[in-house]
């Protein structure tokens, strides 16, 4: 299967859903490119950047795992390569 370079942006606006999303995270660690995260202290929440390099599904499964996390928002942006 072909692979694609994405973008996952994540909101974490629920703490006590850090370590299952560090748990994910973890699973899908060789498809993993880099990851940035910005603690935003005023409004108390992390914004987290994750690139990947993945097939499709392999990008649709890790992000909807993320988004069905309580308290976690997340988005997916494709390449178009």
């Amino acid at each position: 299967m072909e692979s694609r370079v994405a973008l996952i942006g994540i909101v974490v606006e629920e703490q006590e859903s850090v370590e299952a999303l560090n748990g994910i995270l973890h699973q899908y660690s060789a498809y993993i490119i880099g990851r940035m995260g910005l603690p935003y202290r005023k409004r108390e929440i992390s914004i987290i950047s994750i690139a990947v390099d993945a097939p499709q599904d392999v990008i649709s499964a890790l992000s909807g795992k993320i988004g069905r996390l309580p308290g976690i928002s997340s988005k997916t942006l494709y390449s178009k390569l």
